[in-house]
């Protein structure tokens, strides 16, 4: 029986078996959570049944995390298979894929900052507020993912790196604020990886070859092994971890010089 038995788990952001989401889900299952999955547009709806079938899950629910109609309806149509749930996963990020190259200044616009924001953290608040009333009053666990693009300047991650900076925050007042209700909140911030969502971000390929060289471990880290950081957190296991941003990149945070 895994540490996760008897646990719901809500997991948003499955776009492909490539996806960190998918690696969060699929460690989630294998100690014994019980799944439910969003998609985000029709387009995606085949998919993400198919992949959560090969987990066990029947639960799919459409939710565009863009409006807030979209996320009241998805906890209304999950409330017809749990009165309550244990844990929620956040793997939501976007921001135009002009505006994630050259130069930070000259490329950000406003509206693609409020978008970038929008969609990348204040989704996580609007989730949150939605799924309280199913979280409350037992042992839960909301976790998201960010990059270290939040704290460090990094090329091509721009605007970005803001949204990312702003989840972290967003983490941290939210623990604040869900503790009484025995919600925890935490972050993972993970080493690149190659993903769909990845690839608008440009010489990403440089990127991955770079930590590969100079991250302590000398690898890049798999949707595997944020996975399994995910499944620790979102766990009893990690009752009294709250509103912590846990680095998941084979040590990369750490590196202040290199080449040496």
């Amino acid at each position: 029986m895994g540490f996760l038995a008897n646990k719901k788990a809500l997991i948003i952001g499955v776009a492909s078996n490539r996806s960190i989401a998918w690696g969060v889900a699929k460690a989630m299952h294998e100690q014994g959570a019980e799944l439910a999955f969003t998609y985000q547009n029709e387009r995606l709806q085949s998919r993400v049944e198919k992949l959560a079938k090969e987990l066990d899950s029947n639960i799919v629910l459409p939710c565009d995390v863009a409006t807030d109609e979209n996320i009241s309806d998805l906890f209304t149509q999950l409330g017809t298979h749990w009165s309550e749930f244990d844990i929620l996963v956040h793997s939501v990020a976007f921001a135009p894929k002009e505006e994630l190259e050259g130069d930070f200044v000259e490329n950000t616009t406003r509206e693609g900052s409020k978008l970038a924001h929008d969609i990348s953290s204040y989704s996580l608040t609007a989730l949150a507020k939605a799924a309280r009333p199913m979280m409350s009053g037992h042992p839960s666990a909301i976790m998201s993912l960010t990059y270290l693009g939040a704290m460090k300047a990094m090329p091509n991650y721009n605007v970005m790196g803001l949204a990312k900076a702003s989840l972290e925050a967003n983490t941290r007042y939210m623990a604040y604020a869900l503790g009484p209700d025995n919600i925890r909140v935490n972050c993972i911030s993970a080493g690149p990886i190659r993903t769909l969502a990845a690839a608008g971000i440009g010489d990403f390929r440089k990127m991955l070859d770079h930590v590969e060289q100079n991250a302590p471990l000398r690898k890049n880290v798999s949707i595997d092994e944020v996975g399994n950081a995910a499944a620790f957190l979102c766990s009893d296991l990690a009752s009294g971890i709250t509103g912590e941003i846990t680095y998941v990149d084979a040590g990369f945070n750490i590196v202040g010089m290199t080449g040496y």
